[in-house]
């Protein structure tokens, strides 16, 4: 049998048309048809899904479909996929997703060149927001060494041997936050991770139907009944101490804190605030060790010791509070090479809902937070900041909103802590230099045609924004030119529009070339005024009539020539 090098598996439950519509793009990959496979497994479905599939196999040899009683969740068909693979390396899918035309070969060989364990593919689609895990490729790195921890999704090429070897499996039945489990088991383990950032590989789709299965209802209890175990996998996963720490850090800040904070408690009912308090709690103080609290940046820190203080009103108190901080970006220095290629210099500090700057004082020679900040929030006095710029950054990123990608452009935005008032009073401030590059900005290509929006992600004292690219001052929107892109006749221009007025790069083909007008039909005289002009001809001297003709000649000739 011929090496497979890479075998697709794809759960399948009630998938109706799109299977038809995701099909080809797992079909038709560039890294030939008799290089991988397709491994589709039904799990019950209920409608024409198993017929529809059947029929696909039909049309390609290279696909094969498996069929089981419904298991109630994708996490069965995965595991039978994955033992019935016959690929080297596996690619996870889900049934309403698509590949990108040469996913499979780029990711396949940057595997193999490296003799990666996992390799991580770019991610785009309706339901894919930026991830600084893809700002830059990465042949090699570990979770020790890079942010993986920050996308716990399993759309992602495996070596098989790998899977085999330590025995990861997805969690079987109905089990929200399967990825979760199963990533937090993988990453530790993986000797090598690769990350291809510059081609988007993976297209995450919401359905229409909103019929995803990450998108459909649960129960609060049993979700964090299930987010324990996931916590207490990655524990047994990794040894005490920072790295564990830092990696637990991500479940508690997201999984568990989502909702005890901002937008949920300020959006629903008190009953269902406290309901959710009470169910969360008792997780936070016996799931996670001290340090992972006490590593977290100042707001995160603050609501995760009112949380296991028991102070609920406090935390809602909270949430309101960071819920209308803002941050205010000025942009200066812009510039334009005759390449089309901007360079900004962007600043970003955060501000109350007053207007005032979110500040640190300085107490005893420690930091704490502004007491004007904190004041009313019973438990909130006094919090130390250890380290006033844990955690913040800054990031430009550019949305090519007609396709769902997101690029990172090349920035040196850093961190710094400045002075800020006569009082002792100090701000984190995010701020550095920006180079939007159109020749280069899409993973290394140029920019196809279309508006491209800029925005700034960008985190402080553990409050995370992402505003449009929109300084403050409006005189700082400068008036930029349109240039010619790389020299090439396709054109950029900045220009402030859209929503807010932020910065967008708007890249055009150069027009058509005029059509050339289609020539005039001369229409021939009608028969009866032939006769009266050849009428008057006979009446007319013979050099009269030679005049006459010469004239009748040349105007047909300026007619025809039209």
């Amino acid at each position: 049998m011929t090496h497979l090098k890479v075998s697709i598996v794809v759960p399948v439950y009630n998938a109706g048309p799109y299977i038809e519509r995701c099909a080809p793009s797992l079909t038709e990959q560039s890294i030939g048809a008799d290089a991988y496979e397709v491994v589709y497994v039904d799990d019950g479905s209920t409608d024409d899904s198993l017929e529809r599939l059947r029929l696909l196999a039909e049309r390609h040899p290279h696909v094969r479909v498996l069929h089981q009683e419904n298991s109630g969740w994708p996490g069965k068909p995965r595991n039978v996929g994955i033992a019935a693979a016959r690929g080297e390396y596996i690619q996870l899918v889900d049934q309403d997703d698509e590949l990108a035309p040469e996913a499979l070969e780029r990711l396949y060989a940057m595997g193999k060149r490296n003799g990666s364990d996992i390799v991580m593919g770019k991610m785009a689609g309706t339901m894919v927001g930026p991830s600084a895990v893809f700002r830059r490729s990465r042949e090699r790195c570990t979770v020790e060494d890079a942010p993986l921890i920050e996308t716990l999704t399993a759309h992602r090429m495996f070596r098989r041997e790998f899977l085999v070897e330590h025995d990861l499996r997805f969690p079987e039945g109905y089990w929200r936050m399967e990825d979760l489990l199963f990533m937090v088991q993988a990453y530790p383990k993986a000797k090598t991770v690769s990350i291809l950032a510059d081609y988007p590989c993976y297209f995450w789709n919401r359905r229409e139907d909103g019929g995803n299965h990450s998108t459909a209802a649960y129960d609060l209890v049993e979700d964090y009944g299930r987010l324990r175990t996931v916590i207490g996998a990655l524990r047994d996963s990794t040894e005490p101490g920072e790295l564990q720490d830092r990696l637990m850090r991500r479940l508690y800040r997201v999984e568990t804190m989502s909702r005890i904070g901002e937008p949920y408690v300020t959006r629903v009912d008190d009953e269902a605030r406290l309901r959710a308090y009470e169910i969360i709690r008792p997780l936070a103080l016996e799931a996670f060790p001290p340090g992972v609290r006490a590593g977290m940046p100042a707001m995160q820190k603050l609501r995760a010791t009112l949380l296991e203080d028991g102070r609920p009103d406090s935390l809602l108190e909270l949430a309101r509070r960071v819920q209308a901080v803002k941050p205010r970006l000025d942009v200066s220095a812009a510039e334009q090479d005759d390449d089309g290629r901007l360079t900004l210099h962007v600043r970003a500090t955060f501000h109350r809902a007053d207007g005032s700057p979110l500040t640190l004082v300085e107490q005893d020679g420690r930091y704490v937070l502004d007491p004007r900040f904190t004041e009313g929030i019973e438990g909130a006095e006094g919090l130390v900041v250890e380290d006033p710029l844990a955690y913040a950054n800054g990031e430009i990123l550019v949305n090519d909103g007609r396709r769902k990608v997101w690029w990172h452009a090349e920035d040196t935005l850093v961190p710094h802590l400045e002075a800020y008032g006569e009082d002792g009073e100090s701000q984190v401030v995010v701020e550095g230099d920006v180079v939007l590059d159109p020749t280069t900005l899409a993973g290394g290509e140029p920019l196809r045609p279309g508006a491209y929006e800029v925005w700034m992600g960008v985190q402080v004292l553990g409050v995370g924004r992402r505003p449009r690219l929109n300084p403050y001052d409006t005189e700082q929107r400068v008036a930029l030119a349109s240039k010619k892109l790389g020299g090439g006749a396709r054109t950029v221009r900045p220009e402030w529009s859209g929503p807010g007025k932020q910065l967008r790069l708007v890249v055009r083909n150069p027009p058509p070339p005029p059509k050339p007008k289609p020539p005039v039909a001369v229409q021939p005289p009608p028969k009866g005024l032939r006769r009266v002009y050849r009428g008057v001809l006979r009446r007319l001297s013979p050099k009269h009539r030679k005049a006459v003709r010469r004239l009748a000649a040349s105007a047909a000739s300026r007619l025809r020539r039209r």
